[in-house]
């Protein structure tokens, strides 16, 4: 898995922060604070961590966890045309999708967006984005219960 660029999806990263065992794993797996790995974040899960941080009233460790996590990984910013016209697509994308239109967040678009216009696969722990792949993007999805990175071969739940 080391080599490959990775977006990393807000969910992989609250897991990071909290240091849970998940998150262990995901950070060992990926090896992502190793500087030779090549790690994304997009801006939106910034925005997401802090409004997280607030809402659950973090202590200064888990705050701190925040800015160490965010400040290591390359942020991507949205002001990129490839990044909107991505997300014009994601969109157009999730109104198709077999069985009914598959809703996506405003803020999971954007990060669907940020990874595709990267060229990174989405490293995510929550099955929201299987249905981009494998035609338009690359979906790493780490079980949470299992804790088995399913790099997608074909072989993922469906979209509902």
């Amino acid at each position: 898995m080391k080599g490959r660029l990775y977006l990393l999806d807000t969910s992989a990263l609250v897991n990071i922060v909290r240091g849970n065992d998940l998150g262990k794993f995901i950070q060992q797996t990926y090896d992502l604070l190793n500087p030779a790995t090549r790690a994304l974040i997009s801006v939106v899960s910034h925005g997401e961590l802090w409004a997280m941080a607030a809402r659950r009233n973090w202590q200064k460790n888990k705050r701190q966890a925040v800015e160490q996590i965010l400040g290591a990984i390359v942020t991507i910013d949205l002001n990129a045309g490839e990044i909107i016209t991505a997300y014009v697509e994601v969109d157009k994308l999730s109104q198709t999708v077999a069985k009914g239109a598959r809703t996506l967040s405003k803020n999971d678009l954007w990060i669907a967006a940020t990874a595709k216009a990267s060229n990174a696969a989405l490293l995510t722990t929550d099955q929201d984005f299987l249905f981009l792949h494998p035609h338009y993007l690359f979906v790493e999805y780490v079980d949470p219960r299992s804790k088995l990175a399913i790099p997608t071969l074909g072989n993922q739940p469906k979209a509902q």
